[in-house]
């Protein structure tokens, strides 16, 4: 099923434009509806996928063989279900392009997602998209993506926020490196400001892996004034790029998870990395993104390393 399908009109001329998942759920919808609004904002294609699973065919005799081939009867059950996204985006004006696709859901998005500017999926989902705390395919599709991975939350209060900054965390690895300046680029296409966020654990938390660590305010303080002018190095080299982007920085104390899970409730966008420097490098989402996707309270965008 496919509607208004025509080349994108972005600088980044990836065909699928920005790509939403989509299964029927409340949450789902209100992804299709976020996409729309970063579709228009990029000026780009809105293609809405819907991915069903081919059932695996095995019959103890005839008489037991469906009078409809049971692929068929999944692509149309996909097809009517897509049919609910043509609906929510009657009065859309900008192009779209609908499909299904058979296909484990991540897996399916995954794929696609190289040939889209930004994919973007509800936290949780019906059926395919359903998973526990967090759905299966918002936890493997940032992890495998090949564009950034938007993911809407339960708790978002606004299903596209225009106002607040757009919050990246940076910690000093390549792949904070990479997600600041995909961040930047995603704030100066929203006219928002981008604040630059570097998170340094309490004190308290090293005590307790580390008791005879000597801590204290100095030791603090002293760390936190050289993460605030590496942070400052980092806005500098965004303003030369960027010369219209208002950047600030600021280095909270705290536990990182628990505070970019604060900070997502104010700001429009919390960019993230796959992974940074936690003792586990090798895995594919790190920790504190898996920790922020879980508990955020407003949108999330995952960079891919």
């Amino acid at each position: 099923m496919s509607a208004q399908s025509r080349s994108s009109e972005s600088g980044l001329n990836l065909e699928l434009g920005v790509l939403v998942g989509f299964d029927g759920s409340e949450l789902a919808a209100q992804a299709v509806r976020y996409g729309a609004v970063e579709a228009e904002r990029r000026r780009t294609v809105l293609t809405v996928v819907t991915a069903y699973e081919l059932p695996t065919m095995i019959y103890p005799n005839m008489a037991s063989i469906p009078s409809e081939p049971e692929d068929d009867k999944a692509k149309t059950e996909a097809e009517k279900t897509l049919a609910e996204a043509v609906e929510l985006l009657r009065d859309y004006p900008g192009e779209t392009s609908f499909r299904t696709t058979a296909g484990n859901s991540a897996g399916a998005l995954v794929t696609l997602s190289a040939d889209a500017e930004v994919v973007i999926v509800g936290a949780r989902g019906r059926g395919g998209f359903m998973g526990r705390v967090l759905g299966s395919v918002s936890t493997a599709l940032p992890a495998h993506s090949h564009c950034p991975t938007i993911v809407v939350p339960e708790r978002s209060t606004s299903e596209s926020p225009g106002e607040g900054a757009v919050v990246v965390a940076v910690d000093g690895s390549d792949a904070g490196r990479v997600a600041m300046f995909t961040a930047a680029a995603e704030a100066a296409t929203r006219e928002a400001d981008l604040e630059l966020v570097a998170v340094l654990p309490a004190g308290e938390e090293w005590l307790y892996w580390y008791p005879d660590l000597e801590l204290s305010s100095e030791v603090t303080s002293r760390r936190r004034k050289q993460l605030a002018e590496g942070l400052g190095k980092e806005a500098a080299t965004l303003s030369e790029q960027f010369p219209d982007l208002a950047v600030t920085t600021s280095v909270p104390v705290g536990d990182p998870t628990e505070t970019l899970v604060e900070i997502s409730a104010r700001a429009q966008l919390t960019v993230m990395g796959t992974r940074g420097r936690g003792r586990i490098r090798s895995a594919l989402l790190g920790s504190v993104s898996r920790g922020v996707l879980n508990h955020a309270e407003g949108p999330v965008m995952v960079v891919p390393s």
